[in-house]
């Protein structure tokens, strides 16, 4: 039963991660966010192409589907020091968390063509790494005041996640720490074209706005 369990909460969790949150709003407010900016569906492109208030609500519902999922297998899933791989061992909440993170980059529900994770990998490690993910907050906001790419405070937060892990993460989330340097890699691979275009001097900074923006 407890593997039939674990398996609902890893289905869950891809599901939960695939809504497209951003493309959702678009419709809303009567576009596909896809034909718009960077064509990208997540909290980045909509604050460009709608406004703040559209962004902050992407932002917000693609945080809580990496968050709730990894909550609910830490406290219902996990126990500190489990040796039992079936049964509150810590893959169980580093699967979940993945999980949803895999199922917003690659959506069920687009094609798998979904966002490039940043909000929802923050909502994982907020519930499984809280201290060292306030800390890449600070990093990533300091560096979007510095750039004014969204980009390079997403990728710099990445980075910094896992070094912060040494020193602010307690024994018991140190195997959390293999998921952040995962992550790491895979938020750098979502963001090639963004490299690129930093590389080229043509990336969006975030002030700039689009159709349903309120700057230019």
């Amino acid at each position: 039963m407890t593997n039939i369990k674990i398996g609902m909460l890893f289905v869950a969790s891809y599901l939960l991660g695939g809504i497209p949150t951003g493309y959702i709003i678009g419709r809303v407010k009567g576009i596909d966010i896809r034909k718009h900016g960077s064509g990208n569906p997540g909290t980045a492109n909509v604050y460009r192409t709608l406004g703040k208030l559209p962004g902050i609500t992407t932002f917000i519902a693609d945080f809580l589907k990496g968050f709730i999922p990894a909550m609910i297998a830490l406290h219902f899933f996990y126990a500190a020091g489990s040796a039992g791989f079936s049964k509150g061992h810590w893959w169980i909440p580093v699967t979940a968390g993945a999980l949803a993170i895999a199922g917003h980059i690659w959506t069920v529900f687009l094609n798998f063509h979904g966002g490039k994770g940043v909000a929802t990998a923050a909502g994982v490690f907020m519930a499984l790494l809280p201290v060292p993910t306030a800390g890449a907050f600070v990093v990533f906001a300091i560096a979007v005041a510095v750039t004014h790419h969204i980009s390079v405070g997403s990728m710099s937060a990445s980075v910094a996640l896992p070094i912060l892990c040494l020193f602010l993460a307690d024994a018991q989330q140190r195997p959390f720490t293999l998921l952040a340097l995962a992550v790491c890699a895979l938020i750098f691979y979502t963001h090639i074209s963004n490299i690129r275009r930093i590389l080229k001097g043509a990336e969006l900074s975030f002030k700039h706005r689009g159709p349903g923006g309120e700057q230019k």
